[in-house]
């Protein structure tokens, strides 16, 4: 009910023009490391799996957006975006809803390590944004950024 609330806080106020990115799509997933390692981030109790979604699930993230939809949401964040591409292509094809997925630090550190060592080009960066973006991905939240626009202004 959170956007809800909040859509209509911000409509009685007189914004509605301000729109909601809802945060409804995020699985618990261990591609989240290396943020939370440099970050300093790691739950000091338990973890985060209470309000992250099961990676095996799929119908939760459909239910979810569905509702934050309802409630007013104008975009959705998918999180990590590599391993969830089948969700970004479902609900990309049954809402018209600007979808931003966030390919997050341990997709990030995984292909930047594997380029370092020499184990693949460097061109396996554009080949996972790409896929993001095929999936349906309006836009694409990444670590990759700064390599990406020094690559486009040399190109």
């Amino acid at each position: 009910g959170r956007i809800g609330k909040i859509r209509k806080v911000l409509d009685k106020n007189g914004h509605q023009d301000i729109q909601l990115l809802s945060y409804a799509v995020k699985y618990a997933s261990n591609f989240y490391g290396p943020f939370r390692d440099a970050a300093e981030n790691t739950p000091q109790h338990g973890d985060r799996k209470s309000y992250q979604m099961n990676y095996k699930n799929s119908l939760e993230a459909m239910r979810e957006a569905e509702t934050d939809i309802n409630e007013g949401a104008d975009a959705l964040i998918i999180k990590p975006a590599m391993s969830y591409l089948d969700i970004i292509y479902r609900i990309k094809s049954k809402y018209s809803i600007p979808v931003i997925a966030y390919n997050v630090s341990g997709e990030y550190s995984m292909a930047y390590s594997a380029v370092d060592k020499n184990w693949i080009d460097k061109q396996v960066i554009f080949d996972i944004l790409t896929s993001i973006k095929r999936a349906g991905a309006n836009a694409i939240i990444t670590y990759h950024a700064i390599e990406i626009a020094e690559y486009l202004n040399e190109n």
